[in-house]
């Protein structure tokens, strides 16, 4: 997934109010950035660290500036959860995942379960259709790509209604997409939210199916590169 406009380069000051980042551009200029990341972003929010943003050119948005990418160790993490969705469409379009490939068609946001919309369902006259929920993973503990960041009910939620798809004769797919290239092996953070790790494993049970990929994150552009492995299975 490429970026619309070119990213401009500042350090974090601090983020606040979970959706908003206040940001020292390297013209010395402070700005206010929107922060498109619900969770608590562990891991990924150090004052001071390098980070990057990109312009808005809409007169209407009252911040002009999306935080999309924090610099930590040397690795950049991408922290918005908005783009997940498009980065893992490019790829399965791209033939990069291959848990994923021979489906006809792929749509976004189609409704389904109980007042929810799925990621991305993929369809073939062929073969059942294959409901495929995104989430996107920046925690990082040792070497351990770990989710959720902090406590997730809509998560739980979204777990049951794969197994509830499974269940009608679909096929039901967790991805998890690690927006970071320095984790070797995918966890659940049981710590943090017990609940969301139980609900998993009754996903699991029921036949709900799990794969993650990481990315390579760049200024002009993220791309899914390799699979990750996954401790829990």
């Amino acid at each position: 997934m490429k970026f619309e406009t070119e990213l401009i380069k500042g350090k974090l000051i601090k983020r606040y109010k979970r959706f908003l980042a206040d940001v020292e551009l390297e013209n010395g200029d402070v700005v206010t950035a929107h922060c498109a990341n619900s969770g608590s972003m562990l891991s990924v929010k150090e004052t001071g660290a390098t980070v990057w943003l990109s312009p808005s050119n809409n007169p209407k948005r009252k911040l002009k500036f999306t935080w999309e990418i924090i610099e930590i160790e040397g690795h950049n993490v991408g922290i918005n959860t908005g783009l997940p969705n498009k980065i893992v469409e490019e790829a399965i379009l791209a033939g990069q995942i291959k848990e994923l490939e021979g489906y006809g068609s792929l749509r976004r946001e189609v409704k389904y379960g109980q007042n929810s919309r799925i990621d991305v369902l993929l369809e073939d006259d062929e073969k059942p259709k294959c409901y495929v929920e995104v989430k996107n993973v920046t925690l990082r503990r040792g070497d351990n790509a770990d989710f959720p960041d902090s406590v997730t009910s809509r998560g739980a939620k979204h777990l049951r209604e794969l197994g509830d798809m499974v269940e009608e004769g679909h096929r039901s797919v967790m991805f998890y997409l690690v927006q970071r290239p320095d984790c070797k092996v995918m966890d659940i953070a049981r710590d943090i939210d017990p609940t969301y790790d139980e609900e998993l494993k009754n996903a699991l049970k029921r036949g709900v199916e799990v794969i993650c990929y990481q990315c390579d994150v760049g200024i002009d552009e993220i791309k899914v590169t390799t699979p990750v492995p996954v401790a829990f299975l």
